[in-house]
């Protein structure tokens, strides 16, 4: 599974231009894949998983529904995180000049496909191990 995500990530690349990286994660922080460089990954998917609790708290407080997306936008570029299915996210990293637009077009395109992917992965994985009889 981590080299379908690899494969999706470097595609969403090839497809945004100056995108700078980006990673899978697990809403409580764990690395998933990335495709990341001079950015510690580990370190981002813990605090987009902090984010995103906030996030999803101000989405609920505020009656917006369920968290789909953030947008930061700091002096050197943009971070943005988008679900990915009900475990995951994708976290981006992007330079200043990105065409936002096209940024959250393509990027909600690979969300879903990873979402895909990361569904398809636990059900072969259900179907493979034994069940118990009783």
């Amino acid at each position: 599974m981590e080299t379908e995500l690899l494969a999706e990530l470097r595609a969403l690349k090839h497809r945004v231009p100056h995108l700078a990286g980006g990673l899978v994660g697990s809403v409580d922080g764990m690395l998933v894949a990335h495709d990341t460089h001079g950015t510690e990954p580990t370190g981002v998917a813990a605090m987009t998983a902090a984010s995103l609790s906030l996030a999803q708290r101000l989405a609920d407080a505020t009656g917006q529904g369920d968290f789909r997306e953030s947008l930061v936008r700091g002096e050197y570029g943009y971070v943005a995180t988008y679900g990915a299915g009900g475990s995951c996210v994708l976290t981006l990293l992007a330079h200043p000049d990105v065409n936002v637009g096209r940024l959250h077009l393509e990027a909600r395109r690979s969300a879903q496909r990873i979402a895909a992917l990361l569904n398809d992965s636990l059900t072969s994985k259900e179907t493979r191990e034994p069940r118990e009889v009783s």
